[in-house]
């Protein structure tokens, strides 16, 4: 054990730091996690448009209100690629000490540049931007253009190559001027790309994109294979300390987004339609990782098991309370630094192998049709399990009975280990050496 440890620390641990600490990481995370408010929101508007009860869709179908619904859905879920673009530029020029807000800007109209326009017919032709882009779709772009347009924003600004007004000048107004020569500089460059892409029959630069990574990341975060890969890093990043969902996650993120996304639509079309899609966003969310990293929603009901007998240890009784709360609402932070599970060897089996249970009987549940897929409503990763099951199915029974049964999974997994460092407590508060 003392071998591995030393190997976690002088091996793992200096990469997962670089990796946690990487800002074009923290830029996409900070991007993607900017538009999700208004993923939710949408997703609140999808919960009450398609609510399981006959009688209500009908009433919403005959009035007329379910077309505002959808508009609302499609006006704050379908743009979260744009939202992206503005989030990842402002974030990764902030870190590079510049101004953040006009490399978001500057990257949105950018976004818009590099987007193709549809045009429509008649006596007045209309030009208009393709809502297909703006969403799930867009985010490839979002994210590429994002950090090109931040990169280039701090190299001019860093290399003093700007407008510069005297100090008497409002800081809005002489930002705005400094945004001007890089400004033009960067929106010329994809307005370029875009002709080049057009003249030469290639086509646009979302369908590029999608092409050069969707194949991929499709492989790691749309096959159950890649997924359990997936698992497996977020865990051994979370095990060395550092927020694994923050370094795996911003790379896979997109698919699962784009997935969500797409059953979003399917769903909202015809509730009765086969979705296409089994690893999406609330999957991950609602049923690998109950509890947080790790799926430690078993651990801290463990926890507070052992806790109620008579002979159990000081320190699960004092965690108990202070884990399970917060484990509910799949917090985990107190279990993960309190208890701790960083660099707790005792712990490490359960602590990967939970979530890869999780994956994998979730994805032959629904594949099977035992289960129902996830519709696309993006249930916040705050809401208690069983709960979230049922919204993120679309109102499916089978979903919260689903991540019952997962509890049950992750509760018999990490007993046995637990138990072991119960014993290490116990002997360690009765002054007695393992030796």
């Amino acid at each position: 054990m003392n071998k591995f440890n030393l190997f976690l620390e002088k091996k793992l641990l200096p990469i997962a730091s670089k990796l946690g600490a990487n800002r074009v990481l923290i830029a996409i995370r900070n991007g993607i996690t900017l538009s999700m408010p208004l993923i939710i929101i949408g997703s609140l508007f999808l919960i009450i448009g398609n609510f399981p009860i006959d009688a209500w869709i009908d009433w919403l179908g005959k009035t007329g209100i379910i077309d505002y619904l959808n508009k609302g859905t499609n006006g704050s879920f379908g743009i979260m690629g744009l939202v992206a673009s503005f989030g990842i530029a402002q974030s990764l020029a902030s870190q590079h000490d510049v101004d953040g807000t006009s490399a978001g800007v500057i990257a949105l109209s950018s976004f818009l540049v590099a987007t193709p326009n549809i045009f429509s017919g008649g006596e007045a032709p209309v030009e208009g931007i393709p809502v297909a882009y703006m969403g799930s779709r867009g985010l490839f772009v979002a994210i590429v253009l994002g950090i090109i347009t931040a990169l280039i924003f701090a190299w001019f600004i860093n290399h003093n190559i700007q407008i510069t007004l005297p100090d008497s000048v409002p800081p809005a107004v002489s930002k705005s001027f400094s945004a001007l020569i890089p400004g033009a500089a960067i929106i010329t460059l994809w307005l370029v790309i875009f002709a080049l892409l057009d003249a030469t029959g290639i086509g646009n630069i979302h369908d590029l994109l999608l092409k050069i990574f969707g194949g991929p990341l499709g492989l790691l975060g749309a096959t159950i294979g890649g997924t359990v890969i997936s698992i497996f890093l977020n865990s051994a990043f979370w095990f060395t300390g550092i927020h694994g969902g923050n370094v795996v996650n911003s790379i896979i993120s997109p698919i699962w987004l784009m997935n969500t996304d797409a059953n979003r639509l399917i769903y909202q079309a015809d509730r009765t339609a086969e979705l296409p899609h089994i690893i999406t966003q609330p999957f991950i969310d609602n049923f690998v990782y109950m509890g947080g990293g790790g799926a430690t929603i078993g651990l801290v009901i463990v926890i507070t098991i052992i806790a109620l007998k008579k002979k159990s240890s000081q320190l699960t009784k004092t965690m108990a309370p202070l884990t399970l709360t917060p484990g509910i609402f799949n917090i985990n932070e107190p279990a993960m630094y309190g208890l701790p599970v960083v660099l707790n060897i005792s712990l490490i089996i359960p602590f990967i192998l939970a979530p890869m249970v999780n994956a994998l009987v979730t994805y032959f549940t629904m594949s099977s049709g035992l289960v129902a897929r996830t519709v696309g409503i993006a249930v916040p990763w705050t809401m208690p399990p069983v709960i979230s099951g049922f919204l993120a199915t679309g109102g499916h029974m089978s979903g919260a009975i689903l991540q019952v049964v997962l509890i049950i999974l992750d509760i018999l997994i990490y007993y046995p280990f637990y138990q072991t460092v119960e014993r290490q407590n116990v002997l360690a508060e009765s002054g007695t050496s393992n030796n």
